[in-house]
């Protein structure tokens, strides 16, 4: 007899389709047809609805850029890919085959019709080169108030050489960061967010996120900093003139208040606006240079001579090239930490990654020049300035060294060129010279004034650059959605995508820390913040090399990896080095943002390092096990559990997961014989788990029935060491109204486990496990009628049979709370320990204890035996419990298991199997009898009613038994009796199962381990 619902007839090609049929229905797909035309095709190739095709008609395709592009194609359709079901299979057998089509729903709704009218490309919005775009905003933004106002007083200190030191030092770092960004911003197509993006998309959204958001906050702040320090160059030229406007602190705050507003016009104007800002900034700075460097060879003015300015000298070159350290920061740590926040803003060009024409180039490029070119600067003006201003001056055009002036005690360079700041140098008055005068660089200058347009140059690019970057890249994270209350920000206006209110939240930031005026100490948190940002990068490029990812292919190679890691260990000592309290407030910020991004598992899939470090991991943690040998102390319950489509029976699932969450292998597997696509729902099911939040894989197979697909699932699942030992599924509650094949299917499907050493378990609720049925009467109308609707028949097997086919399988539901998902309480977990399997028995209960929802329950143990030796068979199991170490301390003997049951039940298991029994009463009909017997295994015999009539009134027994101790227990496991093939029909073992088991409102779990030790009480 064969079930009417099997189909022999399946097509595992369909079930590797991962569109819908229904998405091309009377559509005609065009292909790369230019490709065609060459042979003299003339017309479109179609997918469906033509001719065969001979000769050159083939539905091959060259390769295309559309068939991997993720988005639509402006100007034109875009062409697809054709399937390999499609180049495979004759177009006749299937006139509207599945096809894979690497596009997004939106696109394939809205490609209704072939006489659809083309779309119009979008307009191009405004876009940089590498120059434009990214070099000079990064000259711009590394370039800043240290420049022009503590540089001299660093070579001071340093001397020449060790400020080349420095200067090297911190540019390698920067160069090393330059690298490893250009690495990552040349694996693939980068878009706008910047920073935010490259570190995202490399490690993934956890640090990625959490990086983001303080860095967008860090450049807001920024913003406030050079804006301040723009305003407090203005306050001091206005009090030099005798201008005040209330006082100097207010002065500033409206100062800076007026400039953020100037700045934030320029900003929303665009940014071929703001680029044209940034082009003048970057010409006033050149010409102050120009006029710094005219300075200096110019000959010196007797009131430069006094400041300590006599043009180019050797002897000033060789004094100035060692160190001079004074003052509390006079040490080269000191000089490094003052230093090396001036070093700092190579990502500005990175930042503004939307608006490049070619970021993979213009990045790498721009980047590194502008680090070169910056570099040779800051060792340009540290060896002019240390070649021709000493460290001490007086200022007074009265300190000549006269010819009555004894030369002997002239202290001090400038002694050599007629000059005696002897006074000032002893009583350290000095105001004058690079070690005391902040405005060197102003006083050696052919032009002063040119200078104070520098450094307002400076700063104000500076501030106009961060006001830029903050928004781009807090745009990029309200888009990604990864926090809660920030998508309202993400929004963008115009071609350019302008995120309008991004802008303004910067703007307000901003002005929150102008109107402080006194950011002395959030200086330090935003420096380590950026640090914290190039020592991700760094790591980021490292882990991406490190792991061997395929994906990993940056075209541009002038990086290392172990670069990379030095620099961002260096990054990470800088740190702390800098101010060590900031960075741990920049590590404890990250770490809480890490923390919520983990917890909140946000879905999203970019392909980070993560994830592929994560395969390596796994897969060489998975080849190591091979080479360990299996020890009875390192046993785990792996188990593979019949569930069908997890989300219809979530008991099961739950029940499962009680004992296997964070200690074994779960596998929910599913047999599929019908011609559903399962892949449609494959990730659908997974999410379902995850939401649920049970750790466990899921497995489909198609098979042609139940049985071989499980057949497949117990020989095929797992990987190495990591594969299933206990089958687990649910009880056949319906096998009296099923038909006896279905049944006996089941029952084998038993016995196939004890085949392959699998131990086995079965789980029985008072409640019908499988509830897909409760939602089915909510599906679409749409499939509730007509040709394709589901024909779905529910078994208690573990996996729903269906019938016909449907293009969209229903959705898994969250369901309600099961029993196993609720608090036990102080209720009692019966385990019946009749027959010793190995111990698969006690091992369950003792796992499910460690949990909190059945931590609280009473482990009893039921044993048979005798009343004559009760205590002794008591003590002697206590004995072999403690030393499992289980901590079971409750036993009972059991010695009325082996009387008779009473007549009425036997009464009624007879009337229970009475319809599967075959009569052979006649002689003719003995052998036609037993021929039938032969082929249908299910039939009983009076013989086999004979055979096994001590078992059966064992399991009637039994049932009565449970009911009188275990009627109020929270969970009662059971030792599985064991079929002997050839000797018992399946039915009546089938009905030995439900007999034990019935009428008991506690779940019942039956178990049979594989007769192989999984306890021991030996320590090795």
């Amino acid at each position: 007899m064969e079930l009417q619902v099997i189909s022999d007839a399946i097509h595992l090609s369909e079930h590797r389709s991962g569109i819908l049929q229904s998405v091309t229905n009377d559509k005609t797909v065009e292909y790369a047809s230019d490709y065609y035309d060459g042979y003299g095709d003339h017309s479109h190739v179609v997918s469906c609805g033509s001719d065969v095709q001979s000769g050159y008609e083939t539905l091959d395709a060259p390769p295309n850029y559309d068939f991997y592009a993720n988005t639509d194609v402006g100007g034109r359709r875009k062409r697809l890919r054709p399937s390999l079901y499609q180049l495979h299979t004759n177009p006749e057998d299937n006139v509207q085959p599945p096809m894979y089509v690497e596009t997004t729903p939106e696109f394939l709704e809205g490609e209704s019709s072939e006489d659809e009218e083309e779309k119009e490309p979008p307009p191009e919005p405004t876009r940089f080169g590498w120059v434009h775009g990214v070099m000079i905003r990064c000259m711009l933004n590394i370039w800043g108030v240290i420049l022009y106002l503590r540089l001299p007083w660093i070579t001071a200190q340093a001397g020449i050489g060790l400020t080349w030191v420095i200067i090297l030092l911190s540019s390698c770092i920067t160069g090393i960061t330059g690298l490893s960004t250009s690495a990552i911003a040349t694996n693939g197509k980068v878009k706008g967010g910047g920073t935010y993006f490259l570190i995202s998309r490399s490690l993934g959204p956890e640090l990625g996120g959490s990086i983001g958001l303080i860095f967008a906050f860090a450049n807001a702040v920024a913003v406030a900093m050079h804006t301040v320090g723009f305003a407090e160059t203005v306050v001091d030229l206005m009090h030099e003139n005798g201008a005040v406007m209330v006082n100097r602190i207010n002065d500033i705050r409206i100062i800076g208040i007026i400039t953020v507003t100037c700045l934030l016009g320029i900003s929303m104007a665009g940014m071929a606006w703001e680029s044209k800002a940034q082009v003048l900034f970057f010409l006033v700075i050149m010409v102050s240079f120009a006029s710094y460097l005219v300075g200096t060879i110019i000959p010196a003015s007797p009131r430069k001579r006094a400041k300590g300015f006599f043009s180019y000298k050797a002897d000033i070159f060789a004094t100035n090239f060692v160190p001079n350290w004074r003052g509390q920061e006079g040490s080269f740590f000191g000089m490094f930490s003052i230093f090396f926040p001036s070093a700092t803003g190579i990502l500005a060009g990175a930042n503004i990654s939307g608006d490049l024409k070619d970021p993979t180039v213009a990045i790498p490029r721009g980047t590194l020049m502008a680090i070169f070119w910056t570099t040779l600067s800051y060792l340009i003006i540290s060896a002019t300035i240390g070649s021709c201003v000493v460290r001490d001056a007086s200022g007074q055009l009265n300190d000549t060294l006269s010819s009555y002036s004894p030369s002997k005690t002239c202290v001090g360079l400038a002694c050599q060129y007629g000059w005696d700041f002897t006074d000032c140098i002893n009583n350290n008055t000095c105001i004058f010279g690079i070690s005391n005068y902040y405005q060197s660089m102003s006083m050696v200058s052919a032009f002063a004034p040119l200078i104070t347009a520098g450094i307002f140059g400076a700063t104000l690019s500076s501030a106009l650059a961060c006001l830029v970057s903050a928004p781009k890249v807090f745009q990029c994270l309200c888009k990604d959605e990864l926090y809660p209350l920030i998508g309202f920000f993400g929004k963008g206006y115009g071609k350019n995508d302008e995120a309008l209110r991004s802008y303004l939240l910067a703007y307000i930031i901003a002005v929150c820390f102008i109107l402080i005026a006194e950011l002395n100490t959030i200086a330090p948190i935003i420096s380590n913040f950026f640090l914290c940002s190039y020592c991700l990068i760094n790591f980021s490029c490292f882990h991406a090399s490190i792991t061997n990812s395929p994906g990993w292919r940056p075209t541009f190679r002038l990086y290392n990896k172990w670069l990379s890691l030095l620099c961002a260990v260096c990054c990470l000592v800088i740190m702390f080095l800098l101010t060590w309290w900031a960075a741990l407030i920049a590590f404890g910020v990250v770490l809480l943002l890490l923390g919520y991004t983990l917890y909140k598992n946000p879905n999203v899939n970019w392909g980070s390092s993560v994830q592929a470090s994560s395969y390596n991991i796994a897969l060489n943690q998975c080849l190591s096990l091979n080479q360990v040998q299996d020890h009875v102390k390192n046993y785990r319950p792996q188990c593979l559990v019949l569930t069908g489509p997890p989300s219809s029976r979530p008991g099961l699932v739950d029940f499962v997961s009680c004992f296997t969450k964070n200690l074994s292998l779960m596998v929910c597997g599913h047999v599929i014989t019908t011609d559903l696509s399962p892949k449609l729902q494959s990730e659908s099911h997974i999410s379902w788990l995850n939401q649920r939040k049970v750790k466990s894989f899921y497995k489909y197979v198609v098979a042609a029935d139940l049985r071989s697909g499980v057949n497949m699932l117990l020989q095929g699942g797992g990987l190495g060491r990591m594969r299933p030992n206990v089958l687990l599924m649910g009880f056949k509650t319906d096998w009296d109204s099923d038909s006896p094949q279905a049944s006996h299917n089941y029952i084998e499907i038993l016995q196939d486990a004890f085949d392959l050493q699998y131990g086995v378990c079965v789980l029985r609720t008072r409640d019908r496990m499988d509830i897909s049925h409760l939602y089915q009467s909510h599906a679409n109308p749409v499939f509730e009628e007509g040709p394709e609707s589901v024909n779905v028949r529910h078994t208690s097997s573990g996996l729903n049979i269906i019938s016909s086919t449907l293009p969209i399988e229903a959705e898994p539901q969250l369901s309600r709370p099961t029993l196993f998902q609720e608090k036990q309480g102080q209720k009692t977990i019966d385990v019946y320990w009749l027959s010793d399997d190995g111990g698969l028995t006690l091992l369950l209960p003792y796992l499910l204890t460690r949990r909190k929802r059945w931590a609280k329950c009473k482990v009893r143990i039921f044993v048979g035996g005798d009343n004559s030796n009760k205590d002794a068979r008591r003590e002697e199991v206590m004995t072999l419990i403690k030393k499992f170490r289980l901590g079971f301390h409750d036993v009972e003997v059991l010695p009325d298991l082996f009387q008779k049951p009473q007549s009425r039940n036997i009464h009624h298991f007879e009337n229970m199997v009475s319809s599967f029994k075959l009569d052979i009463n006649q002689k003719n009909e003995s052998d036609s009898g037993s021929s039938r017997a032969h082929e249908e295994p299910w039939w009983i015999t009076d013989q086999d009613m004979k055979r096994n009539r001590a078992k059966t009134f064992r399991q009637i027994r039994l049932n009565e038994i449970l009911q009188n101790y275990s009627r109020e227990a929270a969970l009662i496991i059971i030792t599985m009796p064991v079929r002997r093939r050839g000797l018992c029909p399946s039915i009546l073992y089938l009905a030995w199962l439900e007999f034990l088991s019935r009428d008991l409102r506690s779940p019942v779990l039956l178990v049979r381990g594989n007769q192989e030790n999984v306890l021991t009480f030996y320590c090795q």
